[in-house]
């Protein structure tokens, strides 16, 4: 069945090609660009946030073993700890400031 769909559809398109350089009508902006974008933009920042919650929880879960083995280092480990974690949001933030610009900026008119 599907074999003789691939022959038919291929005529199809071959035959109208008059209809693949259609022009666009007046007053339409950058065709498939603008759902893609948003597409591209939600499964980045999805993708980004679950990494770096990963990357959070991993760095926390360390921290706080090394310091129920060394106590008395608990201050210089935090310390390292919270530099860490805001490196780590920074990568989310990143990817939010490109979403936004592909959300709002038009690249195709």
């Amino acid at each position: 069945m599907r074999r003789s769909l691939v022959p038919a559809a291929m005529a199809a398109v071959l035959a109208v090609p008059g209809v693949a350089f259609a022009q666009a009508p007046e007053g339409s902006t950058g065709g498939w660009v603008g759902p893609f974008a948003v597409l591209v933009a939600g499964f980045a920042m999805a993708f980004a946030a679950g990494l770096c919650a990963l990357g959070q929880g991993r760095a926390i879960a360390s921290a706080v073993d090394a310091m129920a083995r060394q106590p008395g280092a608990a201050a210089r480990i935090q310390t390292a700890m919270i530099i860490g974690l805001a490196l780590i949001e920074s990568l989310a933030i990143y990817v939010l400031v490109v979403a936004m610009i592909l959300l709002f900026v038009q690249p195709i008119k």
